[in-house]
């Protein structure tokens, strides 16, 4: 592990879209951003897709992120929601890959419990905890961006365990990894 890095945390939407960065320092992190990419104004998925692709872009040329970590959509019961999010998650790495970022993934249960020590604590547990964490003033309007942070702080913390998640570095190593998504299956 590099002494110093810039970590970039998203957390996939269709609507909204969180993202964090930070910054480590040794074994200090300071938070660089937070936001949210709203994306409910857009009616049309693939419009929706190609502005998280174009924004994640643009935040990787902005801030040079050495990693990105980033959510895993959790299963629900909605097959459509669920297939919606896991577009978005993909575009969001593509755009990591197409920079050769690597990417490690977390379950929504792993940042939750890296960040309050509880698997199910609820986004305004997680929040408080990432404003003790961070020292930041105030919360952000929308918890996506806090969830965004979450991700990339879970990471931090993960430090060279993050084995723990799936890494992607390229396009050849995610094609490897699952060639079930890619063989029309």
């Amino acid at each position: 592990m590099t002494n110093e890095r810039i970590i970039f945390g998203i957390d996939p939407g269709t609507n909204i879209m969180g993202y964090g960065l930070i910054r480590q320092k040794g074994n200090k992190i300071q938070m660089i951003a937070m936001g949210i990419i709203k994306l409910s104004k857009y009616n049309n998925h693939a419009l929706k897709l190609k502005k998280i692709f174009e924004r994640t872009l643009s935040l990787i040329e902005e801030y040079h992120p050495d990693e990105l970590a980033i959510e895993a959509p959790f299963f629900g019961k909605n097959v459509q929601s669920m297939l919606k999010l896991g577009r978005a998650q993909g575009v969001a790495m593509a755009a990591g890959l197409f920079k050769e970022i690597p990417i490690f993934e977390y379950s929504p249960r792993k940042i939750k419990q890296s960040i309050t020590g509880n698997g199910s604590a609820s986004k305004e547990q997680v929040a408080g905890m990432l404003k003790t964490i961070l020292n930041f003033n105030e919360f952000p309007k929308e918890l996506d961006a806090t969830d965004g942070l979450a991700a990339a702080v879970c990471h931090f913390f993960q430090g060279n365990r993050a084995v723990a998640g799936k890494t992607y570095g390229s396009w050849e190593n995610f094609i490897k990894e699952n060639p079930h998504r890619t063989d029309g299956k």
